[in-house]
């Protein structure tokens, strides 16, 4: 058995669906179970139905609405114009989801407060509506298609839009759920980034979440593999969209992917790894615009060769720099800084440390108000914004001669604000001004795998 996830862009329209069908039909011989994405850019279209839900704005949910519904109703139609009865089944199915999220956003609108609980049940909304239409459409095609509600299997706690997951519920819960909807079919189906708590209430694994769901789904099933189907071919050096000339890697192991995620590569949600690192699943991240590709295979790290793999960043960091003399000679200083940053929920990248001075690197979409607040009260906070952090990813790149000649050669008119290794060997990362991101990624990318020197 494995799990096929398929993004956005797989299913963004009648074509891409149908491509992603045809995929599915190859393996079914291997038991598929898919797990499906809202279309493209429809996620999108639900955050501003919840923020104008939260402002009463009632005639422009209305509107807005009303391009979901007809979206995914053109979308039937195109599908299964040719199988009146599984369009019929689609476009009911749609209806109705349509109906009771518009009946849910009237009761937002009318309390003018949109709790994170309400948030998560109108953002999930797209899930349900491609999963509905996807399994009609493989119906409609002679593949005998169960539906299964992710609400069912993916248990989470209650923080309703990033929800952490409850592996042993989730391992109770998804064997039987897709057992049973395996029962005299050939394929079943699921939605991506839809959660719920033990108690029922409605949550989500946060944006870009289903990856998670598809990890977390193989290792409840034990999945020969998990494969991760986007618009790509497979994990590459750089970001393409950035850099010219990127070349798509062809194995790395689970730890580099955990790295390259966690450090602004785009290509998978940064908690898909560890559920496929617990059964050690193989992780394949593969293009469906083009099935033929290799793609890039995620493997244990003794079978992964040692070297520099990519170079990621993220673009719009906070560097806060933390001064004390109490830290001098003090024990428990750092517990004291970390807790505040725990308690508000603030996650941290990159940390370093001097005699009187902590500086540590956060992403600017987190709020740190709160965070400067409490730690002013007994040190010097400063917080640089507009900055980029950049890392170069790779396996015991300790190991590698040459290595920081290499990166910090293009940088030589760069300021660079902040330097850190990883204890594993894995990642050199380092802060830069954001305007001065893009020449150096591409430079140091260039310096990395372009010059024949660096092969």
């Amino acid at each position: 058995m494995i799990v096929m996830k398929f993004g956005g862009t797989s299913v963004a329209d009648c074509a891409a669906i149908t491509r992603t069908i045809s995929i599915v039909q190859s393996k079914l011989g291997q038991k598929p179970v898919v797990v499906v994405s809202a279309l493209s850019k429809v996620t999108d279209l639900l955050y501003r139905i919840a923020d104008q839900a939260s402002v009463r704005n009632r005639l422009e949910t209305a509107e807005l609405l009303e391009q979901l519904r007809s979206r995914h109703i053109g979308l039937a139609h195109d599908l299964m114009s040719e199988n009146p009865s599984y369009c019929h089944k689609a476009c009911s199915s749609v209806n109705e989801i349509c109906d009771n999220l518009d009946t849910f956003v009237s009761a937002v609108c009318a309390l003018g407060e949109l709790s994170d609980r309400s948030k998560a049940v109108i953002i999930s909304t797209g899930e349900y509506l491609s999963s509905n239409i996807i399994c009609c459409a493989m119906n409609a095609r002679g593949i005998k298609t169960g539906f299964m509600d992710a609400r069912k299997m993916i248990v989470t706690d209650k923080e309703y839009l990033k929800g952490e997951p409850d592996t042993a519920a989730i391992q109770a819960k998804v064997p039987a759920a897709v057992s049973a909807a395996y029962e005299g079919n050939d394929a079943v189906i699921t939605q991506g980034f839809v959660s719920v708590t033990a108690d029922g209430e409605p949550t989500v694994l946060g944006r870009g979440g289903s990856d998670y769901s598809a990890s977390l789904i193989g290792m409840a099933i034990d999945a020969a593999a998990i494969e991760i189907w986007t618009d790509v071919d497979g994990v590459r050096t750089a970001d393409p969209r950035k850099v010219e000339n990127t070349k798509c890697i062809e194995r790395i192991s689970f730890e580099e992917a955990a790295e390259m995620a966690h450090f602004g590569a785009k290509v998978l949600h940064p908690l898909t790894i560890e559920p496929a690192v617990n059964k050690n699943i193989p992780i394949y991240v593969l293009n469906s615009m083009n099935p033929a590709g290799k793609g890039t295979v995620i493997l244990q790290n003794s079978l992964i060769d040692d070297g520099v793999k990519s170079v990621s960043f993220k673009e719009n960091i906070l560097v806060i720099n933390i001064f004390s003399t109490k830290m001098i000679n003090t024990s428990g200083f750092l517990k004291k800084v970390f807790e505040i940053f725990s308690i508000n929920k603030v996650s941290v990248d990159l940390i370093s440390t001097s005699e009187a001075n902590i500086s540590v690197t956060v992403d600017s979409s987190q709020k740190i108000d709160k965070v400067v607040e409490q730690l002013s009260g007994f040190a010097d906070v400063f917080v640089d914004s507009d900055k980029s952090q950049i890392s170069v990813i790779g396996k015991n790149i300790i190991n590698l001669k040459g290595l920081l000649q290499k990166t910090f050669t293009p940088l030589a008119d760069c300021k660079i604000y902040m330097i850190s290794q990883g204890a594993s060997y894995v990642n050199l990362s380092f802060v830069v001004d954001r305007s001065d991101l893009t020449d150096a990624v591409r430079q140091i990318h260039k310096y990395l795998f372009e010059n024949e020197s660096s092969n």
